[in-house]
């Protein structure tokens, strides 16, 4: 990336940062800078989850790590990152109507983890996610042998899981994913 594509990118993350500091109590951004600024690897990750519509955005620290959390925190499943089946093995299943690709695909290729359903519920805590789409999440190994993935969304004040054939898409089901400096 660019010197002046990361410093928009910074900047961008700041706006927000201080926008919805109820998600990050007690991180100073001044933290976050710096590691960011050691880490062109997930400046990378962030600006492709930027680009396909995440709005990434700090959502905690891990101090086992001692990493600052990103999180995809669009009110909906972001827009680049929609009809999309569950993974590789799904996408080669089809033998038609094949999407343009994969959720597990893409997010390894931006360098960034599809959200656990407990991370997603723990995201919708700090807000309403996907009040009108869905996003896959990571799914059990003994679900995807079977043929099936999992997604989740909110409605009516919940968060719901689902189940579907991972070989499936919709234009309303993206991928939510996160990323640690």
């Amino acid at each position: 990336m660019k010197a002046a594509d990361q410093k928009a990118l910074i900047q961008t993350l700041k706006d927000r940062f201080e926008q919805h500091s109820s998600r990050h109590s007690g991180i100073k951004w001044s933290e976050v800078q710096a590691k960011l600024a050691a880490s062109p690897r997930t400046l990378d990750a962030l600006h492709e989850m930027e680009r396909t519509g995440g709005e990434p955005d700090v959502i905690g620290y891990d101090k086992k790590s001692k990493s600052f959390i990103f999180c995809d925190c669009s009110p909906e499943s972001p827009a680049g990152r929609r009809s999309l089946c569950f993974d590789g093995d799904a996408l080669a299943a089809r033998k038609a109507n094949k999407p343009s690709g994969s959720a597990m695909e893409m997010a390894a290729s931006f360098g960034i983890e599809i959200l656990t359903e407990a991370q997603y519920r723990e995201l919708q805590e700090l807000g309403e996610f996907d009040a009108k789409t869905s996003s896959w999440v990571m799914t059990p190994s003994g679900i995807r042998e079977l043929g099936g993935a999992l997604f989740c969304d909110r409605r009516f004040g919940q968060v719901f899981v689902y189940h579907n054939g991972a070989e499936s898409y919709y234009a309303a089901r993206g991928f939510r994913g996160r990323v640690s400096v």
